[in-house]
């Protein structure tokens, strides 16, 4: 049974079962456990996963963020989860993934694929789990800076920021400068790291929002239009990285104080990307009636 559990990762009712199932084989009982296990995870699929944690890992001049969904924020606390995320995000940096299909097939360390690895988690924690979302950055020269806001260990929480610094400057200067830009943009959420780069069907939004706001001025329609480009101009900058201003200094833009730290440092730094994952960020959570629930249950 011993030898099952460490294998497995299972409990020992269910190893016990395994076991009676396949007449002592152990390997036979491995293959037992991940067919229920399967079963489990397909039972589970279907529930909300809005909660879990976001991991970073960097390596010099690469890096990458990963977020890994549960239903509630006490499996985030679990050892055996926290494992899963570290070493998934560890894959997902040594494959470069910049989404999640390309690590599901992936060996996971000790045995088995990233996928067989997740299901087992599933079966064993009882509660449904994903892998949701996966980026990668990198730079030629200089160096890629993590942070993690809200940390419940080490390069694991609830908000996961890299920052990718091209340049010849050293660790000494590439490393605080990335940890402040790094929760500039933690706290500052922007949308892009230029106004090019904001996405197309946000910007028609706003527009719309902006034009209805301004047409209640009830001013003529060209002075209405250049109000509608203002606000979009106004947008754009807030919402931009290398526009936003600095929110430690709360007056500099980001672009000038890369722009300052290369000065000082004699070699210039470029701001070339970044990654914000929020955990559970657009995810749709299932709001339940807890006295109707229990009103239910009750039969009332």
């Amino acid at each position: 049974v011993k030898e099952l559990r460490d294998r497995s990762g299972a409990g020992m009712m269910d190893c016990k079962k395994a076991l009676a199932q396949t007449d002592g084989d152990v390997e036979a009982a491995v293959d037992w456990l991940r067919t229920q296990g399967l079963a489990a995870a397909q039972k589970k699929s279907s529930r909300t996963a809005a909660e879990g944690l976001v991991g970073v890992a960097v390596d010099g001049t690469k890096g990458t963020a990963l977020e890994v969904n549960s239903e509630t924020d006490f499996v985030a606390k679990n050892e055996q989860f926290q494992d899963f995320v570290r070493n998934a995000t560890e894959l997902a940096l040594k494959h470069g993934a910049n989404d999640v299909e390309t690590i599901k097939d992936a060996d996971y360390p000790g045995g088995g694929t990233l996928t067989e690895k997740l299901t087992g988690n599933i079966a064993t924690i009882g509660e449904n789990q994903t892998l949701r979302r996966a980026k990668t950055i990198e730079v030629s020269k200089g160096k890629v800076v993590s942070y993690v806001h809200n940390a419940a260990a080490p390069n694991l929480g609830k908000i996961g920021v890299l920052v990718a610094l091209e340049s010849e400057a050293g660790d000494d200067v590439l490393e605080p400068l990335g940890k402040q830009l790094a929760m500039h943009i933690a706290a500052a959420f922007p949308l892009a790291l230029n106004a090019d780069g904001l996405d197309q069907d946000t910007m028609e939004r706003e527009a719309g929002i902006a034009r209805e706001k301004a047409a209640e001025s009830g001013k003529p329609a060209d002075i209405v239009e250049k109000m509608v480009q203002g606000s979009m101009k106004k947008f754009a900058k807030e919402n931009a990285l290398l526009s936003q201003v600095f929110v430690i200094d709360n007056k500099t833009p980001i672009e000038d104080v890369v722009a300052q730290a290369g000065k000082d440092a004699g070699t210039k730094i470029t701001l070339t990307d970044y990654v914000r994952f929020q955990l559970g960020e657009g995810i749709e959570k299932e709001e339940s009636d807890f006295a109707a629930e229990v009103a239910a249950a009750a039969g009332v």
